[in-house]
């Protein structure tokens, strides 16, 4: 259990408007819940098999599908990886672990990778084979479809790759890529039998993955059954279903009350409430998604970088953390992948500073200063952080307005349009954070910082084979960034679960996005 700071005033104030009464709500029929085998084990720690967990997540109504290449919900992607595997999945500070890949070896010149992939079936008894492999990333790269992964499978000329035997393929790629296990870990990169359609995957799909496919009504429940052949071990429990219960406060009840098991993305304010009670457990996904506000870099006010440092000094992260996040998470330091691969945590922790940051405002001429905030209530602490930095920039002498956006259309909006908003990340690899919001060329550039020296380093350090010379490079990025850059990084949220005091094996250390979140073939009832 995590103790937390006094709530200052205002963050008193803004955790306080996200408190209302829960009203249970069904979720589905009983299921089976702790039911088991007869097998021992459970109550000492050790593993037991059997039964059926039900877990509730945030659903996509009746436009659901099973299709793994169009996942984009996290009840998609929890549905996914239960019936398919990736190529390389990844691990808790984000670098790329195997998975159907048992290994990965470049050429010298970092445009060649050879795959080599584990003996592992498919759940009709067919190996997965190279030949899967290609086809499920060209059916990825399909200039006529809209698939998640898409875009990280740019790398690869998928023309002149190929199978070299069953179990080995070649990946011809289009420039030098030092980090292409990251490609192959990428978020919705499932490997699929050979000739799939999208009917397959709405009548029976057929993965390699730990659970087999029984029933599927979307927008309602998803049931599962353990797959005794699985190459990394057949999963402890008998089955798991996965129910669709949109609101919070539906998912809270339903655990409450017995109907599930396991309730994906709970609030700060919900998990203070029952935290240590004794009826359910509270878990905490450290370190799971980035809390920002971006500048745009290419126009006024924030094309003066003593502007965007200003900003930078004017934060007090702490009180942003205690107020928005209900204190359910870490302070930030303007870098996205606090505690992941290459993060630059030597650098000092940037603290408030209204002194030098009015000084650097009257350097740049803008004394009094007003901005427009973009906020939403599109994602949990958007609009109690907008509020309390609205308030520390007042006592800077800049004035800021908050202006609410459409939950539906906030994402699109932010993207190109204003100068200042509130902006959030999932986890994913620094190096992939990079590639797609910081590059010149990058989609979704939400600071618009376009320098092609910057964009030069990144090129060097993918063409850089040694870690520890890459490594380095990356440093440099970060310490640029971190000097002028238009993320000012407040916080990195906890991501938060709520089981059964029965569920045993929900890791506690994996981010969302990662290998070990939402995954059940390692979890047990007790």
């Amino acid at each position: 259990m995590q103790d937390y700071p006094g709530l200052r005033r205002r963050g008193l104030l803004a955790a306080a408007s996200g408190i209302g009464a829960l009203t249970l709500v069904g979720c589905g029929g009983s299921g089976s819940g702790n039911g088991s085998d007869g097998a021992d084990g459970g109550g000492d720690g050790k593993p037991r098999r059997g039964g059926r967990l039900r877990a509730a997540f945030a659903g996509g109504g009746a436009s659901e599908t099973l299709d793994p290449h169009l996942a984009n919900l996290f009840a998609d992607v929890a549905r996914a990886k239960a019936l398919f595997d990736k190529l390389a999945d990844y691990g808790d500070d984000l670098s790329a672990q195997p998975r159907l890949a048992s290994g990965w070896e470049p050429n010298a010149g970092l445009d060649r990778w050879k795959v080599t992939l584990r003996k592992a079936d498919f759940h009709d008894g067919k190996p997965v084979t190279a030949e899967d492999v290609l086809f499920s990333y060209r059916r990825i790269a399909d200039p006529e479809k809209t698939f998640r992964a898409k875009a990280s499978l740019e790398p690869i000329d998928l023309k002149a790759s190929r199978a070299v035997d069953e179990r080995t393929v070649e990946f011809v790629l289009k420039r030098p890529t030092a980090e292409f296990p990251n490609v192959l870990a990428a978020f919705g990169a499932y490997i699929v039998p050979d000739g799939s359609s999208a009917a397959d995957f709405d009548k029976k799909p057929v993965g390699s993955g730990p659970f087999r496919f029984v029933s599927f009504a979307p927008g309602r429940s998803a049931v599962f059954r353990r797959n005794d052949d699985h190459w990394d071990g057949a999963p402890h429990l008998d089955e798991v279903e996965f129910v669709v219960a949109n609101e919070e406060s539906a998912r809270v009840n339903a655990l409450l009350g017995g109907q599930v098991e396991y309730a994906h993305e709970l609030n700060p304010t919900t998990a203070r409430a029952h935290e240590g009670k004794g009826q359910i457990e509270i878990v905490r996904l450290r370190n799971s998604a980035m809390q920002a506000f971006a500048m745009k870099t290419d126009r006024a006010p924030f094309d003066d970088k003593r502007v965007r440092e200003a900003f930078f000094l004017i934060a007090d992260r702490q009180e942003l953390v205690d107020g928005a996040l209900s204190g359910a998470g870490v302070v930030g330091n303007d870098l996205f992948g606090k505690g992941y691969e290459y993060y630059a945590d030597g650098l000092p922790q940037r603290e408030q500073d209204l002194d030098r940051a009015r000084s650097l405002l009257k350097q740049a001429g803008a004394e009094k200063l007003k901005v427009t905030l973009d906020t939403s209530a599109v994602a949990a602490g958007f609009t109690e952080a907008a509020s309390i930095f609205r308030d520390q920039a007042a006592e800077a002498g800049v004035t800021v307005e908050v202006r609410m956006g459409s939950k539906d259309s906030y994402w699109a909006d932010i993207l190109d349009s204003g100068t200042l908003c509130c902006y959030r990340s999932g986890a994913m690899p620094i190096e992939a954070h990079i590639s797609q919001r910081l590059l010149t060329d990058s989609t979704t550039n939400a600071t618009r910082w376009h320098h092609k020296d910057f964009d030069a380093l990144y090129q060097q350090a993918q063409a850089t084979k040694d870690s520890e010379e890459r490594a380095a490079v990356f440093g440099r990025m970060q310490r640029r960034l971190y000097a002028e850059g238009g993320f000012l990084v407040w916080g990195f949220a906890d991501w938060i679960i709520g089981t059964a005091r029965t569920v045993k094996g929900v890791d506690r250390k994996a981010p969302a996005n990662t290998l070990d979140w939402a995954r059940f073939d390692k979890v047990w009832l007790a």
